[in-house]
């Protein structure tokens, strides 16, 4: 069995645990994003995250595990950092228009590349501070990004009135609810179960009040 074939089966293993079902080519589009990722960290350091397998685990499924949660036409993903997130949900459920916003330099050039080299129709990548972005987006994603007080001081203009927020967490953040502004309110808090990842995951669904 080929790396490729090893990755693929872990992939595929670990979406079908997570009860989803993804478009026919999201399989091989996700594992050339992590091939892009792999080549490009060697030089870049994008993630800390070195081994391909990790790289399945705790970025492709740690990902797609808020894959039901996502809703509306357009999504913001503040921090993406080399794109997660963001590309992965462009892959997994695409249509949608998806604006990829990080502040390093770096990682805004190796989204630019992904965008390209993936053809992600309707995925944009941007260069600057959450606070500097306009627009207004009907889901916010945000992973391992800031305290929910700060995230939402930067980047809460970008909400659209109907709109959730989706705040990717680790262990509950049952300590940063009294810092959410005014205005804005937690609808749900959910325990994530990524396959094969033994750390705790959360999911902290906002809108607005």
């Amino acid at each position: 069995m080929t790396t490729r074939d090893a990755l693929q089966a872990r992939l595929e293993q670990g979406i079908a645990v997570l009860g989803l079902t993804l478009p026919a080519a999201a399989v091989p589009r996700l594992l050339d994003y992590q091939a892009l990722l792999e080549r490009w960290n060697a030089a870049y350091n994008l993630t800390a995250v070195r081994d391909p397998a990790e790289m399945i685990t705790r970025h492709l499924l740690d990902s797609l595990a808020i894959l039901p949660y996502v809703q509306g036409h357009t999504l913001a993903d503040l921090g993406t950092g080399p794109g997660l997130p963001g590309i992965v949900l462009a892959i997994a459920a695409p249509g949608r228009e998806i604006l990829l916003v990080d502040s390093n330099g770096k990682k805004v050039r190796f989204l630019r590349e992904a965008v390209r080299a993936l053809k992600l129709d309707g995925v944009r990548a941007l260069q600057s501070r959450v606070e500097d972005v306009d627009g207004q987006y009907d889901c916010i994603t945000a992973r391992a990004f800031a305290s929910m007080a700060d995230m939402l001081g930067w980047g809460g203009h970008l909400l659209a009135p109907a709109g959730i927020w989706l705040a990717m967490k680790g262990k509950r953040p049952d300590d940063e609810l009294p810092g959410i502004p005014v205005g804005f309110e937690v609808r749900g808090m959910h325990e994530l179960a990524v396959p094969g990842l033994p750390a705790e995951r959360h999911l902290l669904v906002l809108g607005r009040a």
